[in-house]
């Protein structure tokens, strides 16, 4: 996948980078991130993980990682392509954050042209 993610997806990755978890969790998680609370609703994160389960990325989990949880409720956890994507999203923010570092508007300096 060379396309940029969605802040949805890439926050959806995130959530599940670790362990399986159910949506109501996912949701919980990027509420918390820096700038994301209330940017992800019910309809938007539920959205993100057809289109995620589409291309590949996340994938139904049979586990149940909490015993004894609600059977309703449907776990997704990160497959190998979920994870390259995810590590290229951050490397493209990693590229986009050093070119914004190298300019005046983040305090650097710029040399002077003598005339």
């Amino acid at each position: 996948m060379d396309d940029p993610l969605s802040d949805a997806a890439f926050h959806v990755l995130l959530a599940v980078a670790d362990r399986d978890r159910h949506g109501y969790e996912i949701m919980q998680l990027i509420d918390r991130e820096p700038g994301m609370a209330g940017r992800v609703g019910t309809t938007t994160l539920y959205r993100t993980i057809r289109q995620l389960l589409a291309l590949g990325l996340v994938v139904e989990s049979e586990r149940r990682p909490e015993p004894g949880d609600d059977q309703r409720r449907r776990y997704y956890g990160i497959t190998g392509a979920g994870r390259k994507a995810a590590q290229a999203e951050i490397e493209r923010l990693r590229q986009r954050l050093a070119a914004a570092e190298a300019t005046s508007l983040a305090g650097a300096r710029t040399p002077r042209l003598a005339h």
